[in-house]
């Protein structure tokens, strides 16, 4: 392999596109526990990704990021209206939910006014559901170098919030009566240069980029590249997800 290779251009920055999907059961089984299927709320929705899901659920969903950029970038949906807004500080109109989702976000709040929050917005009996899918799982050739570049050569830059993602929320404050949710996971089928987009939209790589250690992401993409052979096949990717569901 030429060691001209930009790993970096191969759609780092495209963060929509390699971004994993949530699967359709995990909404099936949130909507099948909510104790209606009105209004459903995400809370620190980014782009969408799964308030898009909610909203063939639910009569209306309600998207909040805090982020006017990342509301500036979401697909329209007829029953969806976002707004930009702290997780802290709902806007005041907002009611009547009878479902609460925060995916990929509950690490960034402040809980305890984020609790409070939601026992104003939801509706009596309503769920809430911290969502997170943690490190992804490759098959057995692959997986081991895997996870020594993740836990150790890229592991200092993640920042310490990121622990608690990789602890399926499990150490988090969460004063709701708990249930258990079903097993479920995110899978792709992808090549090689899709993981590698995917790698590249790690704010642990950019991190990493911007202190001088590109050389150090380089490598791994290099043997990395080896290991899994023909670039072209695809390769069943998972990642489980974790949740805190309870019931307000």
């Amino acid at each position: 392999m030429a060691q001209s290779t930009n790993w970096f251009d191969r759609g780092g920055d495209n963060y929509a596109r390699y971004r994993p999907e949530y699967p359709p059961a995990l909404v099936d089984y949130l909507a099948g526990i909510a104790p209606d299927r009105h209004r459903a709320l995400d809370v620190g929705c980014g782009t969408g990704q799964l308030t898009q899901l909610l909203a063939g659920a639910f009569d209306q969903v309600v998207g909040i990021d805090p982020s006017e950029s990342q509301i500036a970038n979401v697909t329209p949906h007829p029953r969806i209206h976002y707004q930009s807004a702290p997780a802290e500080t709902l806007p005041d109109d907002l009611a009547n939910f009878s479902l609460v989702t925060v995916a990929q976000a509950a690490h960034w709040f402040k809980l305890d006014a984020f609790y409070q929050q939601v026992r104003r917005v939801a509706t009596p009996g309503a769920i809430i559901a911290l969502i997170s899918y943690g490190i992804m799982e490759l098959d057995d050739a692959l997986n081991d170098r895997f996870r020594q570049f993740y836990d150790g050569e890229i592991g200092p830059y993640w920042p310490p919030e990121r622990k608690r993602v990789d602890e399926g929320y499990r150490t988090l404050d969460f004063p709701f009566r708990e249930l258990t949710p079903p097993p479920l996971a995110i899978q792709v089928e992808w090549d090689f240069a899709a993981f590698v987009g995917y790698i590249c939209t790690w704010s642990a790589v950019r991190k990493a980029a911007d202190a001088g250690e590109k050389a150090r992401v380089e490598r791994f993409f290099a043997e990395f590249e080896t290991l899994w052979g023909d670039t072209a096949k695809a390769r069943q990717i998972s990642w489980p997800i974790a949740m805190r569901v309870g019931r307000v």
